[in-house]
């Protein structure tokens, strides 16, 4: 092994030692003709290790053969070899220019390198060619009085020290390895024995097997086709053909368990789209499936396979392994990207958004049902601030919802447990210093906490509250009116909102309260909360129409948003 992997070794020796001593041709003459003369030293002794090689390869060939006088011969030459590069190091040293300097440590660090592995069947050889190699130019190096050097005499010696670790290791391997082929060789043998008993009785049981192999083939491709339909029933979307709630759970689960046991971490992604309910309103299911296919196979470009399932509906969510939240978020905004690009489903072109939240394991959960219940609540935010955007779960909202979640369960007991209560704020007529009219002002205290309204009246909208709130104001706030005595004709104003005035029993409840208290509609006065952004328009200014019809005084106050940059 050490004179077979020799030849390239030679031929690099002399290109080396000739690039050298010819490359940097700057020295004075006299340094130039002995390195000229080691050059030929160099090159002499290694055509004379070439030629041995060869001889050594046609003795090869023949039986028997004692390689004893051949390995000599071949440490001779590769002693020689080396003390020839620790003299040229030696001698040369304090001539060098500082690339001629770092030339050459490369060269001597490559030489070393490839010699750590070819030599390293033999420990003496190693240990020499590699020492005569690094050590005196790195000695040199650091004993340099000018120190400029010293960072490359520390280095050689460390990448020195590192050949002769690595070198060991080699030798280790190689002794292991000539120990296991001769073991081998003794198994092999005593295989061949084994073989021939063993194919006898091969061909008896070849022979039944092949019987029963062609009863069974039948069944068991029948059993596979029922376990595999099976599987798909119970773990497959039929429309996208991705992973169903049950199939994404087990699959989340398996990854959790591998990215636990290697402390890593991963990203679940909670998809929502934008705007597909009023595709299947107005388009018709059909197209509404044709558009889901299409969507889930878009995000399957962004995931893993079985890295993405249908949650439901409109709905999806997307494992990412081994992801941070930057990589989350890249992957998410990919997805929008996705999503928003025009689809056409049979002649309608189709534009979509998705609204995405993220949650991290193991940072914001540990189980399956936690991640994505953080993802679906951080999504659900999300879509309530801003449609079509992306955000992170953090403890800051969880307190939020849950709180928003407890005051919502509150209020809708607030009315029953007398929580609510409405104050009355006068409004006076500026050209003759007097009450005009009253304006209700709704406000509710909760365990003796006062909710203000631009929290609670945000919420009974969401919640769906508001036309039993609504109504219950109107009442209150038309009850009181019938009772005060101290004006005539004083009108009270009640604050309603768009969805109030849009639900189907507002009419009806105001006709009631306006009969039961017997209070003129005249002295009544609404004020509709509206914004530019509002969908029906058509429907808001057809219900204010029947409220002027019924001489009710309506005002509109109009939200605008507004965008700061």
């Amino acid at each position: 092994m050490l004179i077979g992997n020799s030849f390239v070794g030679f031929l690099m020796t002399i290109f080396a030692f000739s690039g050298l001593v010819f490359f940097f041709e700057n020295d004075a003459p006299s340094i130039f003709t002995q390195k000229l003369q080691l050059w030929g030293v160099m090159v002499s002794v290694s055509i004379l290790r070439l030629f041995d090689s060869l001889y050594w390869r046609v003795k090869l060939a023949e039986k028997p053969y004692n390689p004893r006088p051949a390995l000599i011969r071949f440490s001779a030459g590769l002693y020689s070899t080396g003390v020839i590069w620790a003299l040229y190091s030696v001698l040369f040293y304090s001539t060098m220019t500082t690339i001629e300097m770092a030339a050459t440590m490369v060269v001597l660090a490559a030489m070393a390198g490839g010699a750590g592995t070819v030599l390293s069947p033999s420990k003496t050889l190693v240990s020499f060619y590699s020492t005569a190699l690094l050590v005196p130019m790195s000695i040199c190096a650091i004993v340099d009085e000018e120190e400029k050097f010293f960072i490359l005499g520390v280095l050689g010696l460390i990448f020195w020290f590192g050949i002769f670790l690595s070198a060991f290791r080699y030798h280790k391997f190689f002794i292991s390895t000539l120990r296991l082929k001769a073991n081998n060789n003794s198994l092999v043998e005593q295989m061949k024995i084994e073989r021939s008993e063993t194919e006898k009785v091969n061909k008896l049981l070849i022979a039944s097997n092949e019987k029963l192999d062609a009863s069974n083939a039948n069944l068991e491709g029948e059993v596979e086709r029922r376990t595999a339909d099976l599987y798909k029933l119970s773990n497959r979307d039929p429309l996208t053909n991705l992973l169903n709630r049950n199939g994404f759970l087990k699959h989340l689960n398996n990854l959790l368990d591998t990215t636990r046991a290697l402390e890593n971490s991963l990203a679940l992604l909670f998809i929502d789209l934008d705007g597909f309910k009023q595709v299947n309103d107005s388009l018709g299911h059909k197209v509404g499936d044709i558009v889901l296919a299409e969507i889930a196979n878009r995000l399957q470009n962004y995931t893993e396979e079985n890295h993405l399932g249908r949650w439901g509906g409109d709905e999806f969510v997307a494992v990412i392994p081994y992801a941070n939240v930057d990589t989350a978020r890249a992957v998410a905004h990919a997805m929008r990207s996705g999503v928003t690009v025009p689809i056409i489903a049979n002649d309608n072109q189709v534009t979509l958004d998705a609204t995405i939240g993220i949650a991290m394991f193991p940072e914001h959960g540990e189980t399956a049902v936690d991640l994505i219940q953080q993802a679906d609540l951080t999504m659900y935010d999300q879509k309530r601030q801003q449609r079509g955007s992306v955000g992170v779960f953090s403890e800051v909202l969880h307190n939020e919802v849950k709180r928003d979640q407890q005051l919502c369960e509150r209020l809708r007991c607030a009315i029953d447990n007398r929580e609510l209560t409405v104050f009355y704020q006068p409004i006076l007529d500026v050209n003759s210093n007097t009450l005009s009219s009253v304006e209700a002002l709704l406000r509710w205290k909760c365990d003796d906490e006062q909710i203000s309204p631009d929290i609670f009246i945000p919420l009974a909208e969401r919640s769906g509250l508001m036309p039993e709130i609504g109504a219950w104001v109107l009442n209150r706030a038309l009850i009181d009116l019938s009772h005060w005595q101290f004006k005539q004709g004083l009108a009270v104003s009640v604050n309603v909102s768009v969805s109030q005035l849009l639900n189907d029993s507002f009419l009806k409840t105001l006709d009631n309260a306006l009969k039961t208290t017997q209070i003129s509609s005249e002295r009544l006065h609404l004020e509709i909360t509206e914004s530019l952004f509002a969908s029906d328009k058509g429907a808001v200014r057809v219900k204010v129409n029947e409220l002027v019809a019924r001489g009710i005084k309506v005002s509109m106050m109009i939200l605008v948003q507004v965008t700061h940059r």
